[in-house]
C-alpha cells in the first residue's frame, strides 16, 4: 500500500504542470529557500497554507542542490515526493472522488490498482517537468481558518515562463495527521471533477479494469477520456 500512496502525493503538482503544459507554456513553480521549512512531520500542527509551503519548500529545496541529476533522470523525482508530499496528500479521499459513484462498486483490489495505475502514470507524464521547478515562480497566499474548520482552500499563483499566471488553488480537509490537500483547481478546473468525467464514459463502455490496463502501459490520463468521447460520438 505505501508504493500507492507514494506515487499518489505527486498529484497536487503534477496536475499544474498538466494544465500548464496544456496552456502550450512549462509551468516552473517554487516556493522561497527550503532553509526555512520546517520538517515534514511537523505539519500536523501546522495551518493549510503551512503545509502547503513545508512540501514545497522542502521539495524544491532538495531540488536545488542537485538539478541536473533529477533532470538526467526524472524517476528520482519519485523519492522526494516521497519524503516531501506524501505526508500532506489524502490519497484514498482523492481516489473516491475521481472514481465516483465507481468507488462504491469496485473491489478493493480494483481500487488499489486503480490509484497505483492512475498516479504511476501522472508521474511518468510530468516528472521531468517536476524536476526543472525553479525557486522563484510561486506565491501562496496567507488562509484565515477557524480553529474549528474541516475543510479550506490555499490559494495560490503560479508564474508561467511566458509572463503569465496560473492560479492554482489546494482544497484541503483535516485527517488525524492535520490537514491535508485532496483536489487541486486550476484556473477553476477542478482535476478530481475532470478526471471524474474522463475515467467515467471510459468504464461505462467498458469498465474499471480497462481504464487501469491502459493507465499502467503508459497512456495519459486525459487520453483516455478523449478516447472515450470519440468512442461515444461515433
Amino acid at each position: 500500500m505505501r508504493k500507492l500512496t507514494v506515487l499518489s502525493a505527486g498529484l497536487c503538482l503534477a496536475a499544474g504542470l498538466a494544465a500548464a503544459q496544456a496552456q502550450n507554456a512549462p509551468a516552473q513553480a517554487t516556493g522561497s529557500p527550503a532553509a526555512n521549512a520546517p520538517a515534514a512531520g511537523a505539519a500536523t500542527t501546522q495551518g493549510p497554507s503551512e503545509v502547503v509551503q513545508t512540501a514545497a519548500q522542502g521539495m524544491l529545496g532538495d531540488l536545488d542542490k542537485d538539478r541536473q541529476a533529477y533532470q538526467r533522470d526524472p524517476a528520482k523525482v519519485g523519492q522526494l515526493v516521497d519524503k516531501y508530499l506524501l505526508p500532506h496528500f489524502d490519497v484514498e479521499y482523492a481516489a473516491r472522488g475521481v472514481l465516483g459513484k465507481y468507488w462504491a462498486t469496485a473491489t478493493p483490489d480494483q481500487r488499489q490498482r486503480f490509484i497505483d495505475a492512475f498516479y504511476h502514470s501522472l508521474l511518468t507524464n510530468y516528472g521531468s517537468a517536476l524536476a526543472n521547478f525553479t525557486s522563484d515562480k510561486l506565491k501562496i497566499f496567507p488562509s484565515n481558518v477557524a480553529p474549528d474548520a474541516t475543510r479550506a482552500t490555499v490559494r495560490t499563483q503560479v508564474k508561467r515562463s511566458d509572463g503569465g499566471d496560473v492560479q492554482v488553488n489546494y482544497y484541503m480537509r483535516t485527517t488525524p495527521q492535520g490537514w491535508k490537500a485532496w483536489d487541486v483547481v486550476i484556473d477553476g478546473i477542478s482535476y478530481v471533477n475532470s478526471y471524474r468525467t474522463d475515467f467515467g464514459e471510459q468504464i461505462e463502455q467498458q469498465g474499471i479494469d480497462s481504464v487501469i490496463k491502459r493507465l499502467q502501459a503508459g497512456e495519459k490520463p486525459g487520453a483516455i477520456g478523449k478516447q472515450a468521447s470519440g468512442n461515444k460520438s461515433g
